[in-house]
């Protein structure tokens, strides 16, 4: 998955959540001390996330033991038993009934593409494979035909009732091929108000569109790539040439999914129509307004590709703290476990993409925080579970799975708080929201940067969509508060300057390499820092009866509206 965190910082305003504070008597404590020294009554302690705690996990997962914790591997099974080891040295109960396992099981569809792909109309043309278009089986077939399927453009793909706007309208695709284009209306507006301007949605995501043709009945989905809307070049999309993809596994289901997905290039596109006799400038510009009607191409397309199908299992990884007084009610951390594990040799002879910052940061840090919950000296009145799921960067599959079979049903959940690549060059003053205007978690989370002496700081490419793309966005999707934060740049001791630079740096050289990994340049006061803010969100809910909200304008509000009545 690609996530990018540069950030400018931009304060968010502090707002009053005060009923969510801890109701508990308050001393201070190391959060090594996990026992009493006395025989009363415990009582809660203040405690703190400690930067030794969290260098400690981190660099047992990011270590070249863990193979790169890839799932179906030895390394997957490395870690699940480290984890399994570190929690029950905590003291964590099993979260998945007697198991700290829950098992997720997949299917991993290796692609074989055609080389070119055929397109007939008025204007025919020949378009190469992987300069073109970029295109994977979704369906677990070994081998996939696509011939003389109709093209239909239906404009952003998107069926959003709560925008009153539905690009399939009077639009019959079953059986076609659609052709729809990358992000949502907004993009293209200045209304801040149209859909969320230029602030991505969760129909913007390409993810949202294949889910949505499928569900049209479309044989096969191409999105028009464009570098500033989607977020990256198109050299990132070309990652996905003749590899494998992991889904959930289909099997029992009754889910109809699109045989053939993909991309084109814009160039592709603009060809596309002008063999339609159209121009694709004119079109992209109609799509983003209202009223828009999608309509064929008149134009047919044939492809085939070859398929390899393996079913195994994999498995998210879930402990808890029962809560004291109202253990059916819970406060779920989350972090993937799993990265990239073995695979091309970099210049230093190097394979092990050990993933340090992703995500054996996050996992490191669920330890962590377990850890000083624990130290509290006193059970919380809620459940907190601590999960860590399998095959996020095979399109958040684990976190999927769990929200379709969690532990504590979505009525009992009280929120969720993500963490996905923790800050890995040195403490700052801001910390990133991302998703800015989701949930009332935003505002303790803000309380707590303030008593820290620290602030909020805005997204600063929110058309990039990333409040979609890591394994909150399951917890979303179902309802469930979720807040995620990504790397500050506001150094304390360099400035914002120099932060930026080394966030840059990561970004471009260190992100999906085998040097993610903890060495001289990989600093864990930063993450620390960040992880105590996180600690004490959670202990605010856990120590309170409050149930945090979607702010209005929030796509997710409706869903749990419609069950929490």
């Amino acid at each position: 998955m690609l996530k990018r965190f540069h950030s400018w910082a931009i304060p968010l305003s502090v707002g009053l959540f005060s009923a969510c504070q801890s109701t508990g008597p308050q001393n201070t404590a190391a959060v090594n001390n996990t026992t009493s020294a006395t025989t009363e009554a415990p009582v809660a302690r203040e405690v703190r996330v400690t930067e030794d705690s969290y260098r400690t996990y981190v660099t047992a997962l990011a270590s070249d033991a863990m193979e790169g914790r890839k799932p179906f591997t030895n390394g997957e099974k490395k870690t699940l038993a480290y984890l399994e080891q570190e929690a029950k040295a905590l003291g964590l109960e099993p979260g998945n009934g007697t198991s700290y396992l829950q098992e997720v099981p997949m299917v991993e569809i290796t692609s074989a593409p055609a080389q070119t792909m055929t397109v007939k109309g008025k204007k025919s043309m020949t378009l190469k494979g992987l300069e073109d278009y970029v295109i994977w089986a979704r369906r677990p077939e070994e081998n996939v035909s696509i011939k003389d399927s109709e093209l239909v453009f239906a404009g952003f793909g998107i069926v959003a009732p709560e925008y009153n706007w539905n690009d399939y309208a009077g639009l019959n695709v079953k059986d076609k091929v659609v052709v729809v284009l990358v992000s949502d209306p907004g993009f293209y507006s200045s209304d801040t108000t149209f859909f969320k301007g230029r602030t991505m949605t969760y129909y913007g995501r390409w993810t949202y569109k294949l889910e949505e043709a499928a569900r049209q009945g479309a044989k096969g989905c191409l999105i028009v790539h464009a570098t500033e809307p989607a977020g990256y070049g198109f050299k990132v999309v070309q990652n996905n040439w003749n590899t494998s993809k992991f889904y959930l596994d289909p099997k029992g289901k009754d889910a109809y999914r699109c045989a053939m997905e993909g991309w084109i290039t814009t160039p592709v596109a603009e060809k596309l129509f002008a063999a339609a006799g159209k121009n694709f400038q004119t079109e992209l510009q109609r799509a983003a307004k209202p009223g828009f009607k999608g309509n064929a191409l008149g134009l047919t397309v044939s492809t085939s590709l070859k398929a390899k199908v393996r079913y195994d299992k994999s498995y998210n990884f879930i402990a808890k703290i029962s809560g004291s007084k109202q253990p059916e009610e819970a406060i779920v951390y989350s972090a993937h476990w799993d990265h990239l594990g073995i695979g091309k040799k970099n210049e230093q002879n190097d394979s092990i993409y050990n993933g340090a910052a992703d995500n054996a940061s996050g996992t490191a840090g669920l330890l962590a925080v377990a850890k000083a919950f624990q130290a509290q000296g006193q059970k919380p009145d809620r459940t907190v579970v601590f999960l860590s799921v399998t095959a996020e960067e095979q399109g958040l599959l684990g976190s999927q799975f769990y929200a379709e079979n969690p532990t504590f049903p979505k009525e009992k959940t009280v929120a969720n708080l993500n963490m996905d690549m923790l800050n890995p060059y040195g403490t700052t003053k801001d910390i990133v929201l991302i998703g800015i205007g989701q949930s009332e978690l935003e505002e303790i989370l803000a309380e707590e940067a303030q008593k820290e002496g620290r602030y909020i700081a805005r997204d600063p490419n929110p058309e990039a969509g990333l409040y979609y793309r890591s394994d909150h966005f399951n917890f979303a999707k179902m309802g469930i508060p979720a807040l995620f934060t990504g790397m500050g740049i506001d150094h304390v001791q360099l400035g914002k300057a120099e932060g930026k630079k080394l966030l840059d740096n990561f970004t471009a050289n260190v992100y999906h390499k085998p040097n993610d990994e903890v060495n001289a340049a990989f600093k864990t006061d930063g993450a620390a820092a960040d992880l105590q803010l996180l600690y004490q969100v959670g202990k605010r809910l856990a120590f309170s009866n409050q149930w945090p909200q979607w702010k209005a304008g929030s796509e997710f509000k409706a869903v749990r509206d419609q069950y929490m009545k």
